[in-house]
């Protein structure tokens, strides 16, 4: 298998190679970010992607049947800089955060939340949105997110297992965007519900959350590619999906209103016998 094989295998889209260096990577489930990455040094190479890998997949040329020396110690010290950089990307999450005042956000206005409060980082003179990300508690990273929507994660950072979540004690909800969130978080309140609602910034990273509660719905988004609803299926929990291609639960609330969006999402909770 080609290395640019390899790297579609793991989700990445690679235009060109580009030699001895670590490279982000747009990839298939968020093909407007650059959640990927991948080192090539021709005789050996590594890819991640950090929705759904907590460590570099290792290729090697078809016919190699032996790990040379050299390339042995290439894994190490690809392994020791990712640890690394995994590292730096925590600590600067959390220099970011202590950063951060609460305060409304043009993204959330759009987003339907005029009045709604997040952590706001002044960089360079722009409000970007900081959704604090977690894996048990611990902070590995944040999603950063600028006036304009544009969305991107600290580079290196783990991202697979993270969430960023929103617990009043209740049943468990697994969805992709912080918009889905409030979405989701608005209709339970109005309906006296209480959630539990973990933000797992992607499609294929609601399977990482997921697996570890074993009740829950999740909420998808209607990808053109159908990835979100695979991964929901994936989970084996009971889902929503907007019938409308390109829709999440966001956009749908926005839509139909909240007295629909309430139903909607009531349908499927109803599953869970948790109503």
């Amino acid at each position: 298998m080609r290395f640019e094989d390899f790297a579609k295998a793991h989700g990445l889209i690679v235009d060109r190679i580009m030699v001895n260096r670590w490279v982000p990577t747009p990839t298939e489930d968020k093909p407007r970010s650059t959640n990927g990455r991948y080192k090539f040094l021709g005789d050996v190479g590594w890819v991640q992607n950090w929705a759904t890998m907590d460590r570099p997949a290792v290729w090697f040329p078809e016919g190699r049947s032996e790990i040379s020396i050299d390339a042995r110690q290439q894994i190490e010290r690809s392994n020791r800089e990712r640890e690394e950089l995994a590292e730096k990307a925590a600590s600067k999450a959390g220099w970011i955060m202590h950063q951060t005042k609460l305060g409304t956000h043009p993204y959330l206005d759009r987003k339907g939340f005029k009045d709604e409060e997040g952590n706001v980082w002044l960089k360079d003179g722009q409000p970007i949105l900081v959704i604090p990300m977690r894996i048990n508690k611990r902070l590995i990273g944040c999603q950063l997110i600028d006036g304009d929507g544009q969305k991107k994660f600290l580079y290196g950072q783990t991202s697979k297992g993270a969430a960023f979540t929103m617990d009043a004690g209740g049943v468990p909800i697994f969805c992709e965007g912080y918009a889905t969130g409030l979405s989701v978080r608005e209709i339970m309140k109005a309906s006296n519900i209480r959630y539990q609602i973990h933000v797992c910034f992607s499609a294929s990273n609601i399977k990482a959350v997921a697996r570890h509660y074993g009740e829950g719905i999740v909420i998808a988004d209607n990808d053109s590619n159908g990835t979100g609803e695979l991964s929901a299926k994936e989970t084996g929990k009971p889902y929503w999906i907007s019938g409308t291609v390109g829709e999440d639960f966001n956009d749908y609330h926005m839509r139909v209103g909240k007295f629909k969006a309430s139903q909607a999402l009531k349908r499927v909770l109803i599953q869970t016998q948790k109503l």
